[in-house]
């Protein structure tokens, strides 16, 4: 029986990846960095479903990070990951409602 590791490189970096169970690249995972290193792409399956992709690095991995966002842009990314964030919003809308100086929101 031949695996699906045995099939000679080249050509397969514009192909989609070739799959791999979880058993059979944990065995091979030499192999497969070596192949990946030649250019080959790997999608290991965890259950019959993608876990990881073994891909080739590209420039951005050695590029120097870039400045973290600033401004509006970080806020978002912390907003993301905020899980009390509606509970938050809907206690500060409740507190404008009973401010005395200003008039609260119509927020229909």
């Amino acid at each position: 029986m031949t695996s699906r590791l045995d099939t000679p490189p080249g050509g397969l970096a514009a192909s989609p990846p070739e799959s791999v169970g979880t058993a059979e690249a944990k065995r091979r995972f030499s192999e497969l960095v070596d192949r990946v290193g030649e250019g080959e792409r790997f999608l290991i399956s965890r259950r019959g479903r993608p876990a990881v992709a073994l891909v080739p690095p590209t420039a951005e991995l050695f590029d120097p990070p870039a400045e973290p966002p600033s401004g509006l842009a970080a806020l978002a990314g912390a907003l993301a990951d905020w899980e009390d964030l509606d509970d938050v919003v809907a206690q500060i809308y409740a507190t404008r409602r009973t401010s005395a100086d200003r008039p609260a929101p119509e927020l229909g």
